[in-house]
């Protein structure tokens, strides 16, 4: 996987990573369906075991002190192939905790490594979620969450496990509860045959779910290099994530 600009193995049996001379990371934590359960459509569903395992600040040792410094830090992915139930394998679905350092609800930025991935976001976890989107992503891809969105990761490959990279806020924290009290965010995806179809969760407002591709981000400063090759490059390119307060222009009127 060095061709995302860090030198890492991925492993699905068991489900986890393997990481190069020069890299570090935690072992991953793995997060299993009964932990899952409470954010699916169907609590009850059948489906693997293991979900998906997530390993938070993954770094080349050359690297640490700047990421430390720039509050910054970098997650990997990777989930199991199947379905669980009729629901493709998925994030249970959050908001960023607002980080002490900055006073903002941190954004996030995905680079997807394999498998096909279906960013879902939407403005608001309350009863008018807002804007909702459903961003359709392959291998290089990069797709950025706003500050203070709910949003979860989805496979559209169930053959392929999906992997991705992303930027997060080092002092980064999930919040479930806002969503698990409305048994999910607005927008349920279904598997049927090759494709993901939608449904809407009765527990929010009625509204309209925007079906989109990844764009540039250009205002920015994100190029089409592997975003963890980009901080080699620049290390100050990403410090939005961490200091949204810093780009506040840039998310008004955000559109994925």
């Amino acid at each position: 996987m060095d061709k995302f600009g860090l030198e890492m193995t991925i492993t699905h049996q068991p489900l986890g990573f393997s990481y190069g001379d020069d890299v570090t990371g935690p072992m991953p934590e793995i997060r299993t369906l009964e932990q899952i359960r409470p954010s699916l459509r169907n609590p009850d569903c059948t489906g693997p075991e293991q979900v998906y395992a997530i390993a938070m600040d993954v770094a080349r040792l050359a690297d640490r002190q700047e990421l430390e410094k720039r509050m910054l830090l970098f997650g990997v992915v990777t989930y199991a192939a199947g379905t669980l139930g009729d629901e493709p394998v998925r994030s249970q679905g959050h908001v960023h905790r607002i980080s002490q350092h900055s006073g903002w609800s941190p954004p996030e930025l995905y680079e997807i490594w394999q498998g096909k991935a279906i960013i879902y976001m939407q403005e608001r976890v309350e009863d008018d979620p807002g804007r909702c989107f459903a961003v359709l992503a392959g291998p290089g891809d990069k797709v950025l969450v706003p500050p203070g969105w709910g949003h979860a990761t989805i496979s559209a490959s169930p053959d392929v496990p999906l992997t991705f990279g992303a930027w997060c806020d080092r002092e980064y924290g999930f919040e479930y509860d806002a969503v698990r009290a409305r048994k999910g965010l607005a927008w349920y995806p279904l598997v049927q045959g090759n494709h993901i179809i939608w449904q809407h969760n009765p527990h929010y407002q009625p509204g309209r779910l925007q079906t989109i591709t990844p764009r540039r981000y250009s205002e920015f400063g994100i190029t089409d290099a592997p975003i963890y090759q980009q901080f080699i490059d620049d290390p100050a390119r990403f410090q939005f994530i961490s200091r949204p307060d810093r780009a506040a222009e840039l998310w008004q009127n955000f559109h994925p």
